[in-house]
């Protein structure tokens, strides 16, 4: 078998940029939408991004897509163990 080479998927086009917040940022984002982190969408501890950023369960990451009508959006997600 062949072995495949590492590359950083976040290089790759359709791969939007992901941060994870700090605690300051999380608590004015919940804040901001009245909402808990029990409310955020999800995403599992499994997804490749979260691997390489190495956030941890629980973690609040930001998703920075690039849009032709707005230039930027944002997204968040708790990290979570379930799949």
């Amino acid at each position: 078998m062949e072995k495949k080479e590492n590359f950083d998927i976040f290089e790759h086009i359709l791969v939007p940029k992901h941060v994870i917040l700090n605690q300051e940022e999380i608590n004015n984002l919940l804040k901001k939408f009245n909402i808990t982190p029990g409310q955020l969408p999800r995403i599992t501890s499994k997804d490749p991004a979260v691997k390489l950023l190495g956030a941890k369960v629980g973690d609040v990451i930001k998703i920075i897509r690039k849009s032709e009508t707005a230039g930027t959006s944002e997204f968040y997600r708790v990290v979570t163990g379930e799949e």
